[in-house]
């Protein structure tokens, strides 16, 4: 197969790592994602992933593993907007759009530190963009853990939370904590959301996290099988975004390669239009 996989691809150790940790943040994006779609929470997650540049840019600019940045950042936005918002969609929105204008806002003045405060060169890009081909091997043991605490959470309240993301009003009449349940569920989504962010950027993460699961919910209904096509649709982009990118350095005229985070996000894109278009013709 050395016409479709160029020499050295499965023994580089850098490719394996990014296999292993892209391949634990697809599974833990679909499977919150799916979920995020279903509760029309798009927008917040979207929030939460440029969120995740003021996390990380901080995190930078103090000598710190940039997913801590995030991840704190991320949960303190989503707490913020559990907070501001209520039980109505539309003042849900509104406190996201106000956290995410000051996360933004200071987001803009880390970024700017961490250029004239620093000689490191590409932090702005790695942040915003990210690169799989950057995480350190001992990184995936605490991505898996933050992954499996994310999912964890989904899990332990998947059935509530199915019928609060269908019928808010059925699930409080029977008892259901929607209020509660939905800050445990926003806590998940913020960890998803910042282990996509380390991984393709923050502000492509909401890629990963919503196109697998738009086109898993296209494909069926059936929340337990959209899970797990989603899941096998993310892992699947992430690794031919990973084979593709380390076949670029081979590609003429110029070898530099071509970004894995926007290989990714164009094979997730591409794949819901290919589940789009046939439905808009039905």
């Amino acid at each position: 197969m050395s016409w479709i996989i160029e020499p050295g691809f499965f023994g580089n150790q850098t490719v394996q790592t990014a296999a292993i940790a892209g391949v634990l943040v697809a599974a833990v994006t679909a499977w919150v994602g799916v979920f995020a779609v279903i509760r029309s929470q798009s927008f917040a997650g979207e929030a939460l992933g440029d969120l995740g540049a003021t996390g990380g840019s901080g995190a930078f600019l103090i000598g710190v593993n940039p997913l801590w940045g995030f991840i704190a950042v991320v949960l303190i936005g989503a707490g913020g907007i559990e907070m501001l918002g209520s039980r109505h969609r539309s003042a849900r929105d509104l406190a996201t759009g106000v956290v995410l204008g000051a996360g933004l806002g200071l987001a803009a003045l880390f970024l700017y530190l961490d250029t004239t405060s620093s000689s490191t060169t590409g932090a702005t890009v790695t942040i915003l963009f990210g690169s799989l081909f950057a995480i350190a091997p001992s990184m995936t043991l605490t991505i898996a853990v933050l992954g499996a605490l994310a999912v964890g959470l989904v899990i332990a309240c998947h059935r509530m939370l199915l019928l609060s993301s269908l019928s808010p009003e059925l699930a409080a009449a029977r008892g259901v904590p929607v209020r509660a349940l939905g800050a445990v569920y926003l806590a998940a989504l913020a960890l998803a959301v910042a282990l996509a962010a380390l991984t393709i950027g923050a502000v492509l993460s909401t890629a990963l996290l919503i196109g697998p699961a738009a086109t898993a919910l296209r494909l069926t209904r059936r929340p337990g099988l959209a899970i797990a096509v989603a899941v096998a649709l993310g892992a699947l982009a992430t690794l031919l975004g990973i084979l593709l990118a380390y076949d670029s350095y081979y590609w003429p005229p110029v070898n530099d390669g071509w970004p894995v985070s926007f290989l990714i996000v164009a094979i997730v894109f591409s794949g819901y239009l290919l589940t789009y278009l046939p439905s808009r013709r039905r």
